[in-house]
């Protein structure tokens, strides 16, 4: 089997099932509907993290040791990580207090700033670490997997 592409295809999937799941929450508030807002969005932050740990606690420090590099690419979207957490926190406060503007506007932002980082780890990040895991591909998106 080959595992050419492996590690991007899995994530670049994941990826948009995430932004599929923020937009539900999105446009559950959009209609005064909070119950579904809450679902949605609980959903949505459980599956962001779950990425998030799969980037962190496995494929970073997979590619890191592989190329060498901790500085580069990795440092960078844990930075990013971060800061989405802290859009997740300011989404969270304003779900729970029923504020539909500053959830809506927190969104957007989060939207934003998710697709300005997925552009940079599908198209850069991904495809390196395909590169550098060769044939342990499978390998590490089992243990990715199975977080």
């Amino acid at each position: 089997m080959s595992t050419n592409g492996m590690i991007s295809d899995y994530m670049t999937h994941h990826h948009r099932t995430c932004d599929r799941q923020l937009a539900d929450a999105e446009a559950a508030v959009d209609g005064d509907d909070w119950d579904a807002a809450s679902e949605q969005f609980t959903g949505f932050r459980a599956m962001i993290e779950q990425h998030f740990e799969m980037e962190e606690d496995v494929l970073f420090p997979e590619f890191e040791q592989r190329s060498g590099l901790t500085d580069g690419p990795t440092l960078v979207m844990r930075s990013e990580h971060e800061e989405m957490r802290k859009l997740l926190e300011q989404l969270q406060m304003a779900l729970d207090s029923g504020d539909a503007e500053t959830y809506l506007g927190t969104s957007e932002t989060l939207m934003v700033m998710l697709q300005q980082h997925n552009m940079k780890e599908e198209n850069m990040l991904y495809p390196m670490a395909d590169g550098k895991l060769g044939e342990d591909a499978g390998a590490v998106l089992d243990r990715m997997r199975g977080l």
